[in-house]
């Protein structure tokens, strides 16, 4: 635990030192976040010390936004006067970030055909289970 802790911090400090040192426009933890999936790519036995962890952080992913909100309270007063821009852009932002994740989605998912899709895929290969096959797809009666 103590390990995948370093090694993600170390990846974030990374991100943060690049970031400062090319003063590029991008979020240090974006771009720690960028080497650690290089890194993953690269280091063929980083992912499986790390991802037990990871995974119980991503469970608790909520928490680590509490800081965030603290800091949206107290710069309240700085975007005062800009909330109508701060509403379109996080609701663009947010319209956005589902079209690419829909997109990649489709584009990476296996396609399956319509008569699997009927039948859950735990039914699929149980022997006990009813035979669901000749029910028709929904949106398909006739009156």
């Amino acid at each position: 635990m103590l390990v995948t802790f370093a090694t993600l911090l170390v990846f974030q400090c990374l991100g943060e030192g690049i970031t400062f040192a090319l003063n590029l426009p991008i979020p240090g933890p974006v771009v720690g976040m960028l080497l650690l999936f290089v890194a993953l790519l690269l280091v063929p036995g980083l992912l499986e010390r790390i991802e037990e962890t990871g995974s119980e952080l991503l469970r608790h992913l909520s928490l680590l936004f509490v800081p965030a909100g603290v800091g949206i309270v107290v710069s309240a007063a700085t975007v005062r006067g800009h909330w109508l821009a701060v509403i379109v852009s996080v609701v663009a932002s947010t319209i956005l970030t589902l079209a690419v994740t829909a997109t990649v989605m489709r584009l990476t998912m296996p396609r399956r055909h319509q008569k699997d899709d009927a039948i859950p895929e735990v039914l699929q290969d149980d022997p006990a289970a009813p035979d669901l096959s000749s029910i028709p797809p929904k949106g398909n009666e006739h009156a």
